[in-house]
């Protein structure tokens, strides 16, 4: 079993990693000269994700927040011409968010940052160290509940 210090030192260790992971990406970002906050990032990804643009309601259930923060993000996408607004067909009331071609081109740069960052931190390990790392977090990603606090 183990110890809750051993499980804090763990946590410890999980957060710098995860601090650093963040830091790489962002110079490999700034290098790049791309201008975008995490949250646009992330509402970003999410765009990506639905075969149809979806509504900003739909976006803030998926990102967990309430809907005038999406607002805020959207508006700031949109003013860095990487989203657009669209009018829903079949419902000309309802706004819907779609990628445009720099918000696709946006997001092939972050995948290429966040490759380029986890490279230089997992440099240290071998393949094999990798796959083993890879099975561990998948077990603790797909493996573990949520839990709502």
């Amino acid at each position: 079993m183990n110890s809750p210090d051993a499980d804090g030192l763990l946590a410890e260790q999980l957060l710098r990693l995860t601090r650093r992971l963040h830091r790489s990406q962002k110079r490999q970002l700034e290098s790049a000269d791309i201008a975008i906050t995490p949250a646009q990032s992330r509402l970003l990804r999410t765009v990506a994700h639905y075969d149809h643009p979806p509504r900003m309601a739909d976006l803030a259930a998926r990102l967990e927040v309430v809907p005038r923060a999406v607002t805020s993000l959207v508006d700031g996408l949109e003013a860095s011409g990487r989203v657009r607004r669209v009018p829903d067909p079949a419902n000309r009331r309802v706004v819907r968010i779609e990628l445009t071609d720099a918000g696709r081109d946006t997001l092939r740069q972050l995948r290429s940052a966040r490759r380029a960052a986890a490279e230089d931190i997992l440099a240290p390990l071998t393949a094999e160290q990798r796959e083993v790392l890879g099975g561990l977090l998948s077990a603790l990603v797909d493996g573990v509940p949520e839990r709502r606090c």
